[in-house]
């Protein structure tokens, strides 16, 4: 996959902060576990291949990312648990939750109504991710979400972002049009051509969007709001998420946390969870 491609399938899923990729794998791979005894039981995590820096195939081949590498710390600490990884399109994986051909879904997934009703999210959030405001690189007007008073800005239908921003404009009573875009690409194109002022995103998409496809962007201003992600499993297993939860608060009190975030998303979001 050309890199431009892959970064603008990452917009579309950063965007609605429930992320997937766009190709499926029959590929499934053991963590490094110390659980290798045959009394361990097999766990099956559901992830994508190309989600950059967060669940994706690197040049050698090998499955890595944020939440891959998370997830085998994680496996490190559970003798009870074998954890194996299946990657996988992203509208499958909630499907193979639901039908038990997996166990976990690891893919930067956020909290809604109708997925808390089907689905049991762990309690211990593992990742924080900010939105900011984000403007083209020769934009010296807009510094924070208040100058944003008789602009117009991009938003994506339904996102988390989106319903933040119009709660917020609405509360402080500004004069801002929202622009409502589905197309990734019309999206960046917008704001770099300037019919849009502004957009809402991470900043590590930032530094991956003008990395691989010279978008232009630059982040400004304070976060916005944080989007406490989680790991997702059937209703019935309680135990296991339990388990994860144990495990997760033991990494982010050693600092491992910590440390995989500042590697894979360019800072330390750590500080940022609700625990």
């Amino acid at each position: 996959m050309k890199k431009a491609g892959i970064a603008l399938t990452l917009a579309a899923s950063l965007l609605l902060t429930a992320c997937g990729s766009t190709k499926e794998s029959a590929t499934s791979e053991t963590a490094g576990s110390s659980s290798s005894s045959a009394e361990a039981e097999k766990v099956i995590i559901g992830t994508g291949s190309d989600f950059i820096n967060i669940c994706f195939y690197d040049e050698d081949g090998n499955l890595t990312g944020y939440d891959i590498e998370l997830l085998k710390e994680i496996d490190n600490r559970l003798e009870e648990y074998e954890f194996d990884f299946q990657t996988m399109d992203f509208s499958n994986l909630l499907l193979s939750l639901e039908s038990k051909k997996i166990d976990i879904i690891a893919h930067n997934m956020a909290k809604n109504p109708e997925r808390e009703e089907k689905f049991l999210f762990n309690k211990q959030p593992y990742n924080a991710m900010p939105t900011h405001v984000v403007v083209h690189e020769g934009n010296t007007e807009v510094q924070s979400i208040d100058d944003l008073e008789g602009k117009k800005v991009g938003l994506q239908p339904t996102s988390n972002a989106s319903l933040f921003v119009e709660k917020y404009f609405k509360e402080h009573n500004m004069n801002t049009e929202s622009v409502y875009v589905s197309s990734t690409q019309d999206y960046l194109n917008q704001l770099k051509t300037g019919r849009i002022d502004a957009i809402f995103l991470f900043p590590f998409a930032v530094d991956i969007f003008n990395r691989e496809s010279d978008a232009e962007l630059k982040v400004v201003g304070e976060p916005l709001m944080f989007t406490d992600i989680h790991f997702m499993f059937n209703k019935e297993d309680q135990k296991l998420s339990d388990a994860v939860d144990g495990a997760l608060e033991e990494l982010i009190e050693d600092g491992t946390v910590k440390e995989l975030s500042t590697k894979w998303l360019g800072a330390d979001y750590s500080v940022e969870l609700n625990k």
